[in-house]
């Protein structure tokens, strides 16, 4: 397999995905603006989504995939659809308790994840109906997350990137069809969310189908939970989803934060999520995604050279691609923001608030990006426990960041904390991989860094003339040629960098890599 050609495959499906991602958003910033109802959604959205991330996503994916792999390379494939179907059973029964309960005690989540929201008449009550309305959705994505685990393992990575697509499909559908004819217009949002659960796990079967890998719910939970396999993916699962879980308790704690800001805090930073996890996706994820299988597989061969030798490809790939993201964030932000969201009820005051965060975020995009790639050098070796001793450090820099930075910054103090935060974790993770002889840097980082930060430079400049020389926000009259000339300075953007580091005799041949 070809790594590039898998991360272009990878990337190609997410920057889908994250297309319709902004365009949803757009949509959704033309309806409804940055307001109390979209303060309320985003709310109650987080909710099931922290869970998501917690249970499925993050927790499950790092400790199910290694295993499964193991089986699939030295059980065969009887075992492998034993496991898959025992895991699927409990998942399935554990997260439909799960969900019952979140229904039932909607209120009092949300007063947790957003207490600020009480202090507005209509927000909070909304909040809590479309929380009750969501909540079920963390079943379907759960499974989603399974069959993307077992695909990805057989090397099929561009169905699962694909599956997010629908999810935004069907907010695009609530928000132009269905919204206009509901009488509180804000709710087709919620009930589009689990139409997009329902989708993205549905699409997924027929290729599951011909490898004979759709797993089969059982009525029997505590017969599946006896499963060996099972209880070595729930031994590996509960640190890591106490890792993950302090990640979110961190996003937990900075919601709650900025429902005290002032109305539309929430919705500023989720604005700014959205443009930060365009490149998070379509680098960290993609990269994450294709790099965990192979690593496993290194482990399983107990092949350390290749083991180091895919990190290594990983991360000069990441500082590739990321470090220019970054600087985008950086200078770029009021552009990139008021050509994506600034229509309809989306204010210029909205726009230059979503800047402040986004630029923010630019501080530490790569080492939210870093984390993607470094982890899963600990989780293919079925270690959870470093990235949770690490999670917990990290947790309590954020908020020390957010004592300081939120006096002075408000919302955006709130996402700088967290790039911050982000960067010490990967720092972290990557001392502990040298620390440990999993990880020894190939030669040639000395030069490539050079070119790097050549380039860099070089664009950092380019972009700040290009951001201060035209009033992005008074184009708003001109949507057309506001969107023309982002569109041309992007191409230009890109042409400049990677020219630069071709005239600085970079070479692009490295990364043209296979493996097994």
């Amino acid at each position: 397999m070809n790594l590039f050609r898998a991360l272009l495959t990878v990337s190609g499906f997410t920057l889908l995905s994250r297309v319709t991602g902004l365009a949803r958003e757009t949509l959704i910033a033309r309806a409804f603006g940055a307001s109390q109802y979209t303060d309320a959604f985003y709310v109650a959205f987080r909710i099931p989504n922290l869970l998501r991330r917690i249970s499925a996503e993050g927790a499950f994916s790092q400790a199910f995939v290694p295993i499964l792999a193991e089986f699939k390379n030295q059980q065969g494939h009887d075992a492998t659809k034993a496991l898959v179907d025992a895991t699927s059973t409990v998942l399935a029964w554990a997260l439909a308790v799960l969900s019952l309960l979140g229904i039932a005690g909607a209120s009092w989540v949300v007063w947790v994840i957003a207490g600020g929201l009480r202090s507005d008449g209509q927000a909070f009550p909304l909040a809590v109906h479309m929380t009750r309305i969501m909540f079920p959705y963390i079943v379907f994505i759960s499974l989603t997350s399974l069959a993307s685990g077992v695909l990805n393992t057989y090397k099929n990575f561009s169905m699962p990137a694909f599956a997010p697509v629908l999810l935004n499909v069907a907010f695009i559908i609530a928000a132009v069809f269905v919204a206009p004819h509901v009488k509180q217009p804000v709710l087709a949002l919620a009930w589009a969310v689990i139409a997009g659960g329902v989708l993205q796990f549905a699409v997924q079967l027929p290729a599951l189908k011909k490898i004979d890998m759709i797993p089969r719910f059982g009525l029997d939970p505590a017969r599946a939970l006896a499963h060996r396999g099972v209880k070595r993916v729930l031994a590996k699962m509960v640190p890591s989803m106490f890792a993950v879980s302090v990640a979110q308790i961190s996003l937990i704690i900075n919601t709650n934060i900025a429902s005290h800001i002032g109305p539309g805090a929430v919705s500023w930073i989720n604005y700014a999520d959205r443009l930060m996890e365009f490149p998070t996706a379509l680098l960290g994820v993609a990269l994450g995604t294709i790099l965990l299988p192979s690593l496993s597989r290194a482990h399983v061969d107990a092949d350390p050279h290749e083991y180091s030798s895919l990190l290594d490809w990983g991360l000069r790939v990441t500082f590739l691609l990321a470090a220019p993201s970054a600087i985008a964030l950086f200078f770029f932000a009021e552009p990139l923001t008021a050509t994506l969201f600034h229509y309809g009820r989306f204010t210029g005051e909205a726009v230059v608030m979503v800047s402040r965060a986004l630029s923010a975020y630019g501080v530490g995009l790569i080492g939210l990006i870093l984390i993607k790639i470094l982890a899963p050098g600990f989780y293919a070796k079925q270690d959870i426990k470093t990235p949770v001793k690490i999670a917990v450090g990290v947790l309590i820099v954020t908020q020390i960041c957010n004592y300081i930075f939120v006096p002075i910054f408000a919302h955006a103090g709130l996402t700088l904390s967290i790039g911050l935060g982000s960067c010490v974790n990967a720092s972290l993770l990557f001392v502990m991989l040298r620390k440990r002889g999993i990880y020894m840097p190939s030669a040639g980082w000395t030069k490539f860094v050079i070119q790097l930060g050549g380039a860099c430079l070089v664009l950092a400049g380019v972009m700040h003339w290009f951001a201060t020389s035209f009033d992005w926000i008074g184009l708003h009259s001109q949507p057309l040629a506001r969107i023309a000339l982002l569109a041309a300075c992007l191409v230009l953007f890109a042409a400049l960098y990677f020219g630069m580091l071709w005239l600085m005799g970079f070479k692009y041949t490295y990364f043209k890599r296979r493996v097994k």
